[in-house]
């Protein structure tokens, strides 16, 4: 059974490297499949004050690190 390999979870600092003009957002719901072959999603809340969903499963290549979401790590 396939199983989602997620990147990200709730509280999650991130920023988008293509739309800088979001601004930092924050992971703030996040929705995972049951089903062989499912969603794995995640909502982000960005500084412009939008909301954004995310396709969240690391090994597809949709996946939102891929297309440049990025962590915020902590040190940086």
């Amino acid at each position: 059974m396939y199983r989602c390999h997620t990147y990200l979870q709730v509280g999650d600092c991130v920023y988008h490297r293509r739309y800088s003009q979001w601004g930092q957002g924050e992971v703030v719901e996040k929705w995972d499949s049951n089903l062989p072959g499912g969603l794995c999603l995640i909502k982000v809340e960005f500084r412009d004050g939008r909301l954004r969903i995310f396709d969240d499963d690391f090994k597809k290549f949709s996946c939102c690190y891929h297309t440049g979401l990025v962590r915020v790590d902590e040190g940086d």
